[in-house]
């Protein structure tokens, strides 16, 4: 008896009452709306600003691309700029080897004039490719003779928030950057948790955006 004293203690625990337990129910489930109502408006903004040329990821989909030549004629810029890296398929049997190269291609074939449209391709990188074409879209703007103050950038849906991040980090403070997101067309953004690819794309940038906003901006 006396050993198994020496072994266990008695201690005082406090738990929740009935009430306090209906008070953690009903602030999870408003926390958990709030955030299924919130978190892609969040992931996804929209902020355009009055700029000089319009950045267009080049990775994405035809019809985000046509919306972004809608975007330039109504927005009054001098240039659009394609960005991209390398294609992860098909680029040793296509003319074109990295998805900025691919959208304006796409573009033009869409009856963009060309005289106002350039491809920035970034060099080949295993990951950090959104940072990879921020980067390599400084440095051609630090060689060209445009002189560009502002531009807005245009992306796909919750890709948004992150791309925004990566090209202010590397463009910011000297050229002021808007953001302008396009939707998806696989489901619809005011009821993505009923939707398997809004679930997954919500999950999956929601961890990316954390990561490079917390861990590493290179992400």
């Amino acid at each position: 008896m006396f050993l198994i004293m020496r072994l266990i203690q008695r201690k005082e625990v406090w738990l929740p009452t009935i009430q306090g337990w209906l008070f953690i129910l009903v602030f999870t489930l408003t926390l958990i709306l709030f955030v299924a109502n919130h978190i892609h408006s969040f992931l996804a903004p929209n902020f355009p600003i009055k700029a000089d040329v319009l950045v267009v990821e080049g990775w994405m989909e035809d019809y985000a691309i046509k919306s972004a030549m809608q975007e330039f004629k109504r927005g009054g810029y001098q240039k659009l700029i394609t960005t991209g890296t390398l294609l992860e398929q098909g680029h040793y049997l296509s003319q074109y080897k990295t998805t900025a190269e691919v959208s304006a291609a796409t573009l033009i074939a869409l009856g963009f004039p060309p005289d106002q449209l350039v491809a920035v391709p970034a060099p080949n990188v295993v990951r950090n490719r959104t940072a990879a074409s921020a980067v390599a879209l400084r440095e051609w703007i630090s060689q060209s003779n445009l002189k560009i103050k502002s531009m807005n950038l245009c992306s796909s849906d919750v890709h948004a928030r992150r791309s925004w991040l990566m090209f202010k980090q590397a463009l910011a403070p000297k050229i002021q950057v808007g953001v302008i997101s396009i939707d998806s067309d696989s489901y619809n953004p005011k009821q993505w948790w009923i939707y398997s690819a809004g679930v997954r794309s919500i999950i999956s940038e929601t961890i990316a955006y954390l990561y490079a906003r917390f861990v590493s901006w290179n992400a």
